[in-house]
């Protein structure tokens, strides 16, 4: 590989320090992807793509994005062109893409996957086209060993609590090194002013084994199904909600609230924020009880282009930064569950970059000692998981509580090509401190600093997960 690559050893890193802390500390690291949407079908059955468009485009709806602004038209996006043309659309977009994050992420997927170092363009397109292809047509770039290729111990994927999870049991069976877990995320049971919102309360009594004639059998599914996931090797759950909705309430209140939707009856904003409220206790306390450990991802504003979503549907690309207030119900959610000691390891991620201090700030009010790091406040996610974003939340995290102790990296991604993200994370990482090193503003002590950037890339998350 020339130094004169773009993508090269010391990509974004400016200076000894941050060379030596990569180098030495964090590059050798596994990585441990407790949060991702890749699709458990495709690990378990090993698949092999055809061609680079079906493991880098589809699906991805960052690039989408992109290539819709700059006018590329919807048939070479998720329409019926050829995944060789999708490709070239999206070639001719990369050297557009510049300043936006996609631009690294394209360079070092294309390096760490394929040992290509040339610039994609329109130029270049077709030819490493026709050379991704014919590598990802060998066994060797097969799903699981390009998980293996990068250094990757353990992938949490997402699934909805009416899974049945048989691609995990194959998986739990099968010779794969790799430790492939999940994470439960009961969303289409929380949001109850959702459309079709009692027809998914029909298929998860379907999954539980229960018919959900009213709100007891609602908490008797979702916890069969806790007790299934847990079973199953679950350690997580997971929350994607815009805020979280906090409301007095009393059980007889939310039995008739539940009752109500399901005559198909409208509800006042009072009434959902008092079931969201009741069901999400519910839910996290069933957490502590199995030790796991419960993410919230709050603030994204989904589906904004209703003509284009109504023809696509959701995750197509219409979703955007949302600016919700979070501060006061989130705390009283959290105090309420601590109130009864039923707090448990917790992440709070915020989509918003005006919240990042709201979240750094608030997960030391209930990091209470008996756990380190038990409240977390998570990566840049998003919106946020570029360079910027990823600086402004360790700065955020370090400001408000101890870096040292945070978790690290994630990708949050649907494709199995984005783990060099992990790698741009930790490279950010190592320059931002070897930066301050050579500022004076830390101590010239890299083997102090280089086992904490061993900890935040790999350790933390190791230990907070019990993996």
């Amino acid at each position: 590989m020339s130094t004169k690559s773009f993508i090269h050893d010391n990509f974004l890193l400016k200076n000894k320090y941050s060379e030596q802390l990569y180098h030495e500390y964090a590059s050798k690291m596994p990585i441990i992807d407790y949060h991702c949407h890749l699709p458990p079908k495709d690990i378990a059955e090993n698949t092999i793509f055809n061609n680079i468009s079906n493991v880098w485009i589809n699906g991805d709806h960052y690039k989408w994005r992109a290539m819709r602004t700059l006018g590329v038209n919807e048939k070479y996006i998720t329409r019926d062109a050829s995944d060789k043309d999708k490709f070239l659309q999206w070639a001719k977009v990369v050297p557009h893409t510049m300043r936006n994050p996609l631009y690294h992420w394209t360079h070092l997927e294309l390096a760490r996957y394929f040992d290509i170092y040339d610039l994609l363009n329109e130029q270049s397109g077709e030819k490493i086209f026709e050379e991704t292809s014919a590598k990802l047509n060998s066994p060797g770039y097969s799903v699981q060993n390009l998980i293996k290729k990068m250094n990757v111990e353990v992938v949490c994927t997402t699934e909805d609590p009416t899974d049945t999870l048989e691609y995990h049991q194959q998986l739990a069976k099968s010779d794969f090194t790799t430790k492939v877990s999940t994470a439960f995320r009961p969303d289409k049971a929380i949001l109850i002013d959702a459309p079709g919102y009692n027809e998914y309360i029909d298929s998860l009594g379907e999954a539980a084994g229960v018919s959900i004639a009213n709100y007891d059998n609602l908490r008797e599914a979702l916890r069969i199904r806790i007790v299934y996931f847990n079973e199953n090797g679950c350690k997580l759950s997971d929350h994607g909600l815009n805020q979280i909705l906090f409301e007095d309430f009393t059980q007889a209140e939310v039995k008739s609230i539940f009752a109500k939707k399901r005559e198909g009856k409208e509800l006042s904003e009072t009434e959902v924020a008092k079931f969201q409220s009741a069901i999400l206790l519910f839910l996290s306390e069933n957490y502590h009880e199995f030790g796991w450990v419960q993410q919230f991802h709050l603030g994204a504003l989904r589906n904004n282009n209703s003509r284009m979503n109504a023809k696509l549907g959701p995750d197509t690309g219409w979703d955007s930064i949302g600016d919700f207030s979070q501060a006061e119900r989130l705390s009283r959610f959290l105090n309420a569950l601590d109130r009864k000691d039923k707090l448990t390891k917790t992440i709070l991620y915020n989509l918003n970059p005006a919240d990042n201090e709201v979240m750094a700030s608030m997960i030391g009010n209930f990091n209470d000692g008996s756990v380190k790091g038990k409240v977390q406040y998570g990566s840049g996610w998003w919106f946020l998981d570029q360079k910027d974003g990823i600086i402004k939340q360790l700065n955020a995290l370090s400001n408000m509580g101890l870096v040292s102790t945070f978790i690290g990296m994630l990708t949050d991604s649907r494709s199995f090509l984005s783990y060099p993200r992990h790698e741009y994370f930790r490279r950010v990482l190592c320059n931002l401190l070897g930066d301050e090193i050579e500022r004076g503003e830390l101590p010239n002590d890299v083997e102090w600093i280089g086992k904490m950037v061993e900890n935040i890339s790999y350790n933390n998350a190791k230990e907070y997960f019990n993996y």
